[in-house]
């Protein structure tokens, strides 16, 4: 059941995501950028934890997840670090993902070719 209830809750955040494109002048990166501030503002009001409880990684492995895991490494290298954890905190947090992004997306440029539509 928590596959289901991960696939419905994910799949709703992506809906919000083709509506916006669909009916506003929003662009995709717009709308990303959008996703990751709600999720940092949903980490600071408590409230993302508790969606995470009931979702799963219907909500953590969108963008909104990414927000929160930054904001939370902010917040958990401020205080362990002062001042400099602004900076080095949501870097390592997500270190993991961003490496794996820059990974995967270098060996699909070695394996394919872009071209033109």
């Amino acid at each position: 059941m928590n596959f289901v209830v991960a696939f419905i809750v994910g799949g709703l955040i992506c809906v919000v995501g083709q509506i916006l494109m669909d009916k506003t002048a929003l662009t995709p990166a717009r709308i990303m950028v959008g996703y990751v501030v709600s999720g940092v503002i949903l980490g600071a009001l408590g409230v993302f934890d508790k969606m995470m409880e009931f979702a799963g990684a219907g909500v953590t492995v969108p963008l909104l997840g990414f927000g929160n895991l930054l904001a939370r490494g902010a917040r958990e290298a401020i205080l362990s670090k002062g001042f400099l954890g602004v900076f080095t905190g949501p870097l390592t947090a997500a270190a993991g993902g961003i490496t794996a992004a820059i990974l995967f997306g270098y060996l699909n440029a070695l394996l394919f070719r872009a071209r033109e539509k």
